[in-house]
């Protein structure tokens, strides 16, 4: 039904402009029901992923932790803590005896490590210490730091402790310019 105006064109009623609205609106709402569908299907989909990813990492923490209990053990093994004195420079001992059994443990884990170097992490393992505490693996890095300042290990890669060279070792234990 359109009206005609002065002009001469037609202008629709008020009705036929509802109905189209209307149908718009029901349009629309269709449309955003089939996305809320949508929607909920993709999130089922990530719950699933998440439980699913919540359960892997409880077995690696799982995993994790029997293995650092085998570890613990060995460690336990050691000879008990004897008496705190200072790490002497490398050039001034004969060997690793000098250094206390907590130092000798750290020196024997990193010859075991080998090229891979040894980490801060499982030194706080290799000392007995909760591998978890923040505090406690920054004290292990600092007992590393601490062989490496005196020439007992290198730090060739950030994070990462290794034995010197044999070529190093004679030329001044792995110390940049072989100073003390």
């Amino acid at each position: 039904m359109l009206t005609e105006v002065s002009w001469g064109w037609r202008m629709p009623s008020m009705r036929a402009v509802l109905e189209a609205r209307r149908k718009a609106a029901a349009v629309r709402v269709e449309d955003l029901e089939a996305e809320l569908e949508q929607v909920r299907a993709a999130l089922v989909e990530a719950e699933e992923v998440l439980r699913r990813r919540v359960i892997g990492l409880e077995q690696y923490l799982e995993a994790l932790a029997e293995e650092e209990a085998s570890a613990e053990a060995v460690v336990s093994q050691r000879k008990p803590v004897g008496p705190r004195r200072a790490v002497p420079h490398r050039q001034a001992a004969a060997g690793t005896e000098v250094l206390s059994v907590d130092y000798q443990a750290l020196m024997a884990a990193a010859a075991q490590a080998a090229a891979d170097g040894l980490g801060a992490r499982r030194a706080a393992v290799v000392l007995g210490w909760d591998s978890a505490s923040a505090s406690r693996v920054e004290g292990a890095r600092a007992r590393l730091k601490r062989l490496v300042e005196r020439g007992w290990l290198v730090e060739e890669r950030p994070g990462r402790f290794t034995l010197p060279a044999p070529e190093q070792d004679a030329a001044g234990a792995g110390r940049p310019g072989g100073g003390s």
